[in-house]
């Protein structure tokens, strides 16, 4: 049964799609099965991947209102399969507030899908709402990436207290993976201060591998390719192939694959 991730922080900018993205990529390259699941309306995962979010016949939205199966719902790609996301989505939140459990929805369509994948990760949009409730209902676990800037912080106790109603009321195994350093500039006095303090506050969940400032990785969206295709010698594709096996040992340790 594949494990389904989460990639959850409200804050918008740090790193979520291109971690997504790139550890998908470097977990395919691995030779495991990944899904990547785009629940965000901005669709820039599902650009990301290689594909045109204008011309989704179905998607995350068409599998959450059940207009088509989950299977159908998934498009292949040369850097994983992707449940595709565009504007369409953005209805869903209002669409499900009348749908009995409607925080299970996305767990409905994921579940079907686990004995295809070794790991699922839905990439969530920058926001607490239906559509993150949804995604950390139906996750396992999930993964936190932090920017290494002033205020990164800031929202997290949030986030952390949000995890906690969840864990509560509706998904009691729910847990940390782990917290991901993003956007690490090793010559700024200040990455390492955030890095220290994200440390404190998370201590073992902190991965090992920091995601650095990387110009590679600023472009490869641009061209429809994760870092890993687009320039794999660059310092950003390096870093997520690390990051991948990271995640990749820690979780099949516990015996989760």
């Amino acid at each position: 049964m594949g494990k389904i991730f989460a990639v959850v922080n409200q804050k918008g900018g740090v790193g979520k799609t291109t971690t997504c993205v790139n550890v998908c990529c470097a977990l395919q390259k691995a030779g495991r099965r990944v899904l990547l699941c785009d629940a965000d309306p901005q669709g820039n995962a599902t650009s990301a991947m290689g594909l045109d979010k204008t011309k989704i016949s179905a998607g995350t939205y068409a599998a959450l209102t059940g207009s088509v199966s989950p299977a159908e719902a998934v498009c292949e790609t040369p850097y994983g399969d992707v449940m595709p996301s565009n504007r369409e989505l953005a209805g869903a939140g209002i669409e499900l507030v009348a749908v009995e459990n409607r925080e299970f929805i996305l767990r409905g369509v994921l579940n079907a899908l686990r004995s295809e994948y070794d790991y699922i990760f839905i990439d969530c949009p920058p926001s607490l709402e239906m559509l993150t409730l949804n995604a950390i209902c139906a996750a396992d676990s999930v993964l936190i990436p932090v920017q290494c800037e002033y205020l990164a912080l800031e929202g997290l106790s949030d986030l952390v207290g949000t995890m906690r109603i969840v864990r509560r009321s509706y998904n009691h195994t729910l847990e940390i993976e782990g917290v991901i350093l993003t956007m690490f500039d090793g010559r700024t006095n200040l990455s390492f201060e955030v890095a220290e303090e994200v440390k404190k506050y998370f201590k073992e969940k902190v991965y090992r591998t920091a995601i650095p400032r990387n110009v590679r990785l600023s472009e490869s969206p641009s061209h429809g390719k994760p870092v890993i295709a687009y320039d794999p010698s660059s310092r950003g594709s390096h870093a997520y192939l690390d990051l991948a096996e990271e995640i990749m040992t820690r979780s099949e340790r516990k015996g989760n694959r």
